[in-house]
């Protein structure tokens, strides 16, 4: 069984001016918490936070009688996450300061500081007792309530001042537990474009993020240029208007909603993902040998291994198996007579020279992280035999052009499952 987690932000109504001076008062005291235990645990070096509960608890109790006690547990969990990430920065050279700056402030509540009045509301304790807080549920908090995901013990909450709300972190739990594959769904992950092999046939899903990335880089470059001039490369004005691009923000869009797509499609099958295992850098070994800045940035930017994660946590909330293969020669390779496949002038139609049959790159990676999956995982894929490319006796067709289903982004992005594919306009000019 496997735990799964997500976590939901749902802001409360406006509160009263009297109930949201607790909620301030209760931050101004929470933050002096934090930064004293951060100091204090920098110097004295401590991680642990049983250790640094052990040592200021009693310190702290004295110092703020009127809070909850557990208020000084949940700020000794905030102080040794924030330490522990202070002195792993700090050990590779990469800490600007000699203490870490408590900027920002979530309020950690536990069991004791907190629990669920109703589906829309909950009750906080604070310094001036228990205040009940209504909340604004929204589609997405609805949908993990009414699919029985249950809400954990822990919860944060931080402060609004300018509309006078609070925006609470929910965490739901659910557990599951992955099946028996009766099959495989092979992955392949591209700047551009996402591949998937389904019972033989290949599905290409374009995301264009070369020129998401590409449009970002020269808008944020324009900015920077303007900025730079007028008012230092320090302004607050440049990083507010840098702010305000949303080139994370569609990124995310397409990484979840690609995941999203596969791993239903594997789950109403009841087949295993197959996916490359790449390293913890993948860029990094990708732009060795390439001298172009801005080709650099695209392999930075494309986040491969960004996709890849939110398949594996998508998969663990359906109970999808995930299987990770060696990468090396996934493309280059033609998948029936192992003969190196040859591409010409950037082209991702390729020749095998052996057998001659025309290969799109993508869908070679797709078969070969398939015959890895079947050479290394058993008897559960489905046989490649029998799939009619061309009529040849052939596994996969000696003659056939091996082209994927190309899918552009205005059709796949708000379906939920692969069956929609039958009304999808397939993209039949593909480049050569």
């Amino acid at each position: 069984m496997t735990r799964v987690l997500r976590t939901v932000l749902i802001k409360s109504v406006k509160l009263s001016r009297k109930v949201f001076r607790a909620f301030v008062e209760l931050e101004g005291m929470y933050r002096n918490m934090v930064e004293q235990l951060v100091l204090y645990a920098v110097r004295s070096e401590v991680k642990s936070f049983t250790k640094l509960k052990a040592l200021k608890y009693h310190k702290m109790r004295s110092l703020y009688p009127q809070l909850p006690s557990h208020y000084v547990y949940t700020a000794c969990q905030d102080a040794s996450a924030r330490v522990k990430s202070f002195l792993r920065l700090k050990k590779r050279g990469l800490a600007k300061r000699e203490y870490p700056e408590v900027r920002k402030v979530s309020i950690w509540l536990d069991d004791h500081l907190w629990r669920p009045d109703s589906l829309t509301s909950i009750r906080i304790a604070t310094h001036r007792g228990w205040v009940r807080v209504e909340l604004e549920p929204h589609r997405q908090y609805w949908r993990y309530v009414n699919r029985e995901w249950k809400l954990a013990s822990e919860a944060k909450i931080r402060l609004d001042k300018r509309n006078r709300q609070l925006i609470i972190c929910l965490t739901f739990a659910k557990e599951t537990k992955e099946y028996e594959p009766r099959g495989y769904l092979p992955v392949d992950v591209n700047e551009n474009n996402v591949t998937t092999l389904v019972d033989g046939i290949a599905y290409l899903f374009e995301t264009n993020t070369e020129k998401l990335v590409l449009g970002y880089y020269y808008r944020r470059k324009k900015v920077q240029e303007k900025y730079d001039k007028l008012y230092g490369k320090r302004s607050r004005i440049k990083k507010k208007v840098l702010r305000k691009l949303k080139e994370k923000k569609k990124k995310n869009d397409i990484k979840w909603k690609i995941a999203n797509l596969i791993v239903r499609t594997a789950h109403e099958r009841q087949y295993a993902i197959v996916l490359e295992k790449l390293g913890k850098k993948p860029a990094s070994n990708m732009i060795r040998r390439i001298s172009n800045k801005q080709l650099r940035h695209r392999i930075f930017q494309a986040c491969f291994r960004g996709v890849q994660k939110a398949i594996e946590e998508k998969a663990r909330e359906y109970g999808v198996p995930v299987i990770l293969v060696d990468p090396k020669n996934t493309s280059k390779l033609c998948p029936i007579h192992k003969a190196p496949v040859n591409y010409n002038n950037g082209s991702r139609i390729g020749e095998c020279s052996k057998g001659g049959e025309l290969w799109h790159r993508d869908v070679v990676a797709c078969w070969n992280l398939l015959f890895k999956a079947l050479r290394g995982d058993g008897s559960h894929a489905p046989s490649p035999v029998g799939h009619d490319l061309d009529g040849s006796p052939v596994p996969l067709g000696s003659t056939a052009t091996h082209d994927p289903v190309g899918l552009s982004k205005s059709l796949w992005a708000r379906w939920k499952s692969l069956p929609q594919i039958q009304y999808a306009t397939a993209l039949n000019k593909m480049k050569r």
